[in-house]
């Protein structure tokens, strides 16, 4: 069982550095994933993407299955 703290959620989280949602996909999150991405995306264009960035990767490392 994989739950915080797990080397599973750490996985997720550096995939999730580099590509946001990435850790969402990998812990079988794909609506989450989906809205890290697209929104990531759109955030980069007003230079805010960084923020939604960290929120996907401290998503991926805290969550609980």
């Amino acid at each position: 069982m994989s739950g915080q703290g797990s080397s599973g959620n750490v996985i997720a989280a550096l995939a999730s550095f580099f590509i946001p949602g990435l850790g969402q996909l990998i812990q079988g999150r794909p609506f989450a994933a989906l809205f890290f991405f697209i929104v990531s995306a759109i955030m980069w264009v007003f230079l805010l993407g960084w923020l939604i960035h960290l929120f996907s990767v401290l998503d991926a490392a805290w969550y609980k299955a």
